[in-house]
């Protein structure tokens, strides 16, 4: 049995030599009381206040995007973005079966299938190499829109996910998407001041997708975001997911099926507050990143993932990639029986039985990472 005790003691270390570390928890140290207190004596605590509509013009300018739409949560984000490019019931969705749960609920709420792509061993999030690869095989076009030769089913829609704050080679994917006639969602949920090439993620395809919950680089509390380049998109965005009323001082009048998934303005309060110190978060992040990569540098059988080539990441969730699942599962034992958080990534979508049925590519990648990534404690140090 391998021990794990040096690498008990530095995380440990790091984070104060505290009884037990969590693997990431919020930090307020700005304007949130205030901003509350604020909301709490105008009595602007629900989905009207100027907290909503500031969270969203200071996100559009800190990501680039040109308009961004607060909801109600990531998931609800993506559920929205999903529906905005156009995907209905029974088509396709090309994503990634090493991801959240949220980004499989949110196309199973339209009725979409999901297809499992894999992944790059550099990024951990989907490659554009398998994409390709798949769709060469698998697709054609017709009338301007690609279908599955095997099914028969439209695919209409591509969601990578940039995992735990590493973006994927997203320009690369949103030129095989445009190639084939497939609209690109970013599911950004973990990414949030994450750049590739310079450019934030979320602003490279048509939608993007972020999170706001509460193990987030910043939170508001629960909370979601949609980024777009389209104004026109985005404007309709926000008239859907505010129960898609028409303006009037007095009367109800509502012309699509809407959806209560509005921010109410006490959360969009709090977000603007962390808003304001999200370079200082992510500073922090990657200072423990840094440590992290030197100290595992000196350890055997234990590789600490680092930030992909052109990227900057948040390292929203610092990653090591033990030599095999024996080893993986021996670390979770140690670390978490020692007060040290830790936990393997998340069960494969294609695994869980409502999507084992669902089409892939045999997800070598997916596979191998799955057997020996650990997350280990990320939060910020203040």
């Amino acid at each position: 049995m391998n021990s794990f005790n040096n690498t008990i003691e530095f995380i440990k270390h790091i984070y104060g030599n505290q009884e037990f570390i969590p693997l990431s928890v919020p930090v307020f140290v700005g304007n949130e009381k205030k901003y509350l207190n604020e909301c709490i004596d105008t009595t602007f605590v629900s989905s009207v206040g100027k907290f909503v509509d500031r969270f969203e013009e200071d996100m559009a300018r800190y990501t680039g995007a040109k308009k961004a739409v607060v909801c109600v949560s990531g998931t609800n984000a993506l559920h929205m973005s999903l529906m905005l490019v156009g995907v209905e019931r029974n088509d396709e969705v090309l994503t990634q079966a090493l991801t959240f749960i949220a980004t499989c609920n949110a196309l199973s709420y339209i009725g979409a299938q999901p297809v499992f792509i894999d992944v790059d061993r550099s990024t951990m999030g989907l490659s554009p190499d398998a994409l390709k690869e798949w769709l060469v095989k698998n697709a054609e076009i017709k009338d301007s829109e690609c279908f599955n030769k095997n099914t028969g089913r439209r695919i209409k829609a591509c969601v990578p996910m940039h995992t735990f704050g590493h973006p994927v080679r997203i320009d690369e994917i949103a030129a095989i998407c445009d190639e084939y006639h497939i609209e690109l969602i970013e599911d950004a949920a973990e990414s949030i001041g994450s750049l590739y090439k310079g450019k934030h993620t979320g602003t490279f395809g048509k939608v993007g997708a972020i999170s706001f919950n509460g193990n987030k680089t910043i939170t508001t509390g629960g909370g979601g975001m949609m980024l777009f380049n389209d104004e026109e998109l985005a404007k309709y965005a926000k008239h859907i997911t505010t129960q898609a009323k028409v303006p009037h001082r007095w009367e109800f009048r509502h012309d699509h099926i809407g959806y209560n998934y509005r921010m109410p303005n006490i959360n969009a309060a709090l977000g603007c507050a962390q808003l304001e110190n999200l370079d200082r978060y992510i500073e922090s992040k990657r200072k423990v990143a840094a440590e992290y990569i030197d100290f595992f540098k000196k350890i055997d059988d234990v590789d600490f993932f680092i930030e992909p080539e052109n990227c900057f990441s948040n390292y929203w969730l610092n990653a090591v990639i033990l030599k095999d699942k024996e080893s993986q599962q021996e670390f979770l034992q140690q670390t978490n029986d020692n007060g040290v958080m830790t936990r393997p990534i998340w069960e494969l979508m294609n695994r869980l039985p409502m999507f084992e049925n669902c089409e892939n590519d045999g997800l070598k990648n997916t596979i191998w990472f799955a057997d020996r990534v650990v997350n280990i404690p990320s939060s910020v140090r203040i």
